[in-house]
């Protein structure tokens, strides 16, 4: 529009008039062009209403995780666009992505927050969560990770395994999920297939099988290699309009090159002996019937095999491709459908005494201003539908889901009902959280936990033991970044509260608590972006622009030495009397220790003697005193306190034993002497090697040290500790000191002691004389 004005204001007689209408010209032959392209599919974009719903056997639950910037979200929309369910190839740097949705993730060009989409390929449905990259948001793959049965890790091909991409591996290990590998960006300079390969086996500890073959790489890659079928795949990609749907598939022949014939014949052959090795039913196979020549075994016989060794976790399948250049992508999608497990074929040994009950988890909530609540669920058992009662076991209380929703990214589509096996939109659990276990009733939760403790050959006991029934939550790590966050003025408080309330919801590693002194709103979060993230959103989504004190670090407290100390509390209310006596101990646990908190006991003579309900008291008592340390008021971990004797007049309340104990911990700590605890992250920076002095020079001021240097193509990987106070603004630091060309990550690595003299000088800082 802009143009055609241009033009005629312009006089026809110039030369400007010429270049304008030239430019108009080639404008209207690309629009038209991609009209025409765009008219070959038109009719076939489906719709997520006519999703296929088939048999639990042809479900797959997976993940897409990544280091960031390693192409999740492009091959996700890659995805879509090859199943027919987007018009156009969308793309991260355009901001028009289906799973990248949120404003802050266009901006950014980041996945933020999983994005849940559903699609069919071959008669099979494909759940798919696409999860971010960065460390801020890791709670996002972890809650994902749970509720998944397999998952694909993509990984840059020029750099193979990076920071995060080890963080999510392990995610993926805890929870014993199946994976595929998918070496992404194969056109890139400087990709090397063999280096992305060997980088897994070394630092993922991981058995990786080549399913594929590169042809060509960098702007040379054109195609692959399938080692299975023993096929070339090749993309002859001419312009930006090919969107790679077509492709040529034929099988290799003694006329195509000698050197790629050579490498795909050893290829195949060593894939054959690996999966041998792995499988013996296989290795039966290949022994006997086809020992004299391998390269005679069946495709289906080997694909076979393959799958048996990824579901047992032998072995993870590698392929390859270009997403961002539409290539690789289809027999990513067909490696999905053969390889990673059905629901049906993921054990939980919870589930067999739901029988066909409802068993759903729910993973995720998001707040929608029409909608309210929408609660993601993972269905485990049974059939959910809308207008129907359901029962939380964590909360203890029945809900009603008044819609059931089919999640599309940000869109979602009404479905009657749906089975188990599948993840869905909730509407109407106004009181379900992350990780909460959603039953079809009250009593279908106590015939399980009956058919549990039948099993067990116990009868039914205590509330504890049916809470231990629930399916298992999620994860979430401790926040090591806090500042304070103010309304614009007192009558925004209110609105601020609800926001807030709204967000921690929505993410569980936000966390939001009241400073008793100053009574000011504390927000603590998991980095600078989650913190930056959360101020943006309650201004755009909330309207309310907030003010965010500077960010400080989320220290923790211990004791130096053991100490025992007894406190007694006695006082009157109207006419009765309370009267109570505790002697407890504390002691720092071992280094080594796998306690992340700290851990209360009792002497065996005193918990032998104790009711229930005063042992709960005592570590009521105690647990509110681990919130805040004697020396700057920070929680206290790595503390074992001892309970040795409790002596209680009869009729002493709950409310005083508790106040009690909280008193003498508090008592015992400061006694103990305090050490303070500095959180220490591990840091990846990768640079080239004429910057390398520079950094490290940089890292030795900051109190870093440095742990390896690697090489990585050609830069530099260096591997270091640095405490996180001395890590604010390291991005702007190091892209000076690199004239921008450095890139790094960063995430807790653990908790360390203070030297004396750092210590001191923390202290003195926090008492604002320094």
């Amino acid at each position: 529009m802009l143009l055609r004005t241009a033009i005629s204001k312009v006089p026809k007689s110039t030369s400007l008039h010429t270049k304008y209408t030239q430019c108009w010209k080639i404008r209207v032959q690309t629009w038209c062009t991609w009209r025409t392209q765009e008219g070959i599919h038109r009719e076939d974009v489906k719709s997520v209403r006519g999703v296929v719903c088939p048999d639990i056997s042809k479900i797959r639950n997976i993940g897409i995780m990544a280091h960031i910037d390693a192409g999740k979200t492009t091959t996700t929309e890659r995805m879509l666009y090859y199943a027919g369910y987007t018009r156009a190839l969308g793309d991260v740097d355009d901001g028009d992505t289906v799973t990248d949705f949120m404003a802050q993730e266009r901006e950014r060009g980041i996945t933020i927050q999983s994005a849940a989409v559903t699609f069919d390929w071959k008669e099979h449905r494909i759940n798919l969560i696409d999860t971010p990259g960065h460390v801020d948001f890791t709670v996002e793959v972890e809650r994902a990770l749970r509720v998944l049965d397999g998952a694909v890790a993509v990984f840059d091909a020029s750099a193979g395994v990076e920071a995060q991409t080890l963080t999510v591996w392990h995610q993926a290990d805890k929870h014993r999920v199946p994976r595929i590998c998918f070496l992404n960006k194969m056109d890139k300079p400087g990709a090397s297939f063999s280096y992305s390969v060997e980088s897994i086996k070394k630092k993922l500890k991981t058995n990786p099988i080549l399913l594929q073959l590169p042809i060509g790489s960098g702007r040379g890659f054109t195609g692959l290699v399938d080692l299975i079928t023993n096929e070339r795949v090749l993309w002859n990609i001419k312009s930006r309009v090919d969107d790679g749907r077509v492709f040529e598939k034929r099988p290799l022949t003694p006329k195509d090159d000698p050197e790629l014939l050579e490498e795909a014949k050893e290829a195949r052959c060593a894939l054959i002996e690996k999966v041998a090795d792995l499988d013996d039913e296989f290795a039966e196979l290949v022994l006997g019937e086809f020992s004299e020549n391998l390269d005679s075994v069946p495709p289906g016989k080997l694909h076979a095999a393959i799958r048996r060794v990824t579901l047992a976790r032998l072995a993870v399948p590698v392929l390859c491709g270009s997403s961002l250049r539409n290539k690789g992508v289809q027999p990513l999608l067909d490696a999905i459908v053969a390889y990673l497990p059905a629901p049906n074929e993921s054990h939980h040994d919870l589930l067999r005494l739901y029988e066909h009950d409802l068993c759903a988890l729910a993973f995720k909530v998001l707040h929608n201003k029409q909608r309210g609540p929408l609660v993601f669920v993972r269905i485990y058992a049974g059939t959910m539908k809308p207008q129907s009662a359901v029962y939380n076991i964590n909360r203890e209380n029945t809900e009603r889901i008044s819609r059931l929703l089919l999640p599309f990214a940000d869109q979602q589509i009404e479905i009657p009902s749906l089975t188990a096996g599948n993840i869905a939109l909730a509407v109407g659990l106004k009181q379900t959280v992350t990780g909460d276990t959603i039953v079809s009733s009250k009593s279908s939760a106590l015939a399980v936990a009956s058919r549990a403790a039948k099993e067990k050959g116990k009868t039914l006991g205590s509330s504890r033991e049916q809470e231990s029934l629930v399916l298992a939550g999620v994860e979430i790590p401790e926040p090591v970044f806090f500042c304070t966050i103010e309304p614009p003025s007192m009558s925004k408080q209110s609105d601020l509260d609800h926001a807030l309330k709204c967000l921690q919801r929505e993410d569980p590693s936000l966390k939001v608590k009241m400073d008793p002194d100053s009574g000011q709103t504390i927000l603590c979060g998991m980095g600078e972006l989650h913190i930056e993230i959360i101020h943006d959103r309650i201004r755009r989504e909330y309207g309310i622009e907030t003010y965010l004190g500077p960010l400080q670090v989320a220290y923790r407290e211990t004791i130096l030495q053991s100490i025992s100390t007894t406190d007694t509390l006695d006082k009157s209310i109207g006419e009765k009397r309370h009267l109570v006596t505790i002697e407890l101990g504390v002691s720092a646990l071992p280094e080594n220790s796998s306690a992340t908190t700290s851990v209360i006991r009792y002497d065996d003579s005193v918990e032998q003697q104790l009711p229930l309900d005063v042992k709960e008291a005592i570590e009521n008592g105690i647990q509110s005193s681990y919130f805040q340390g004697p020396l700057l008021g920070f929680p206290v971990r790595g503390v074992l306190t001892t309970v040795k004797s409790v002596n209680m007049q009869p009729g002493t309340s709950m409310a005083m034993v508790s106040a009690c104990g909280s008193r003498c911990i508090h008592k015992a700590l400061k006694l103990a002497g305090g050490l303070v605890l500095e959180p220490l992250m591990s840091l990846e920076i990768t640079t080239n090697e004429e910057y390398l002095h520079a950094v490290l020079g940089d890292l030795a001021q900051r109190r870093g040290s440095i742990h390896e240097i690697q090489s990585r193509q050609e830069n530099k990987v260096v591997l270091a500790f640095v405490p996180l106070a001395e890590m604010m603004g390291y991005a702007t630091v190091l892209r000076t000191l690199t004239s921008g060309t450095a890139n790094f990550s960063l995430e807790l690595s653990r908790y360390e002691a203070m030297n004396p003299q750092d210590q001191s000088a923390l202290l003195n800082r926090m008492a604002g004389l320094s």
